[in-house]
């Protein structure tokens, strides 16, 4: 991994084997960095998609691995009164199936970079975006204290 701060916005190179979440939640430590948004793309070998199931209360998990074209990556970092940091995050990827090309998409629990993933940080400026849990849902929600 490399990253490069310019102005007030971070630009993230991963490489072969490393962990797109993971790394944009290190960074946002290491840099103190309490709420972001981001967005990337990439060529990724495997990764956790979720679907939340509102009747259960919980995420369905399904992974999918090969050469993963990340398409499309948006999220955001946000964290709690406690100082821990969520990420919420959403990606598209295509590949190909059976010889023809197919895509999946949606809730992320993580990526893993087969050839490099290209990541734009921007930290929230001026102002800071709290998670306030929301017990009818099950999940965390924007809070602007």
């Amino acid at each position: 991994m490399d990253y490069r701060k310019f102005k007030d916005t971070y630009y993230i190179r991963l490489d072969k084997n490393e962990e797109i979440i993971s790394s944009i939640l290190k960074i946002c430590k290491d840099e103190g960095i309490n709420s972001a948004i981001y967005s990337g793309i990439g060529g990724c070998s495997s990764a956790e998609i979720q679907t939340f199931i509102p009747e259960a209360g919980a995420f369905e998990t399904d992974e999918i691995s090969g050469m993963l074209e990340l398409v499309s990556l948006n999220g955001n970092i946000i964290t709690d009164d406690g100082g821990k940091r969520y990420h919420h995050t959403h990606a598209a990827f295509a590949y190909k199936k059976d010889g023809r090309h197919a895509f999946s998409a949606g809730h992320i629990k993580s990526i893993t970079v087969l050839y490099t993933a290209e990541i734009e940080l921007r930290p929230v400026i001026g102002g800071e975006i709290k998670r306030k849990y929301n017990p009818e849902t099950g999940t965390g929600l924007w809070d602007f204290k």
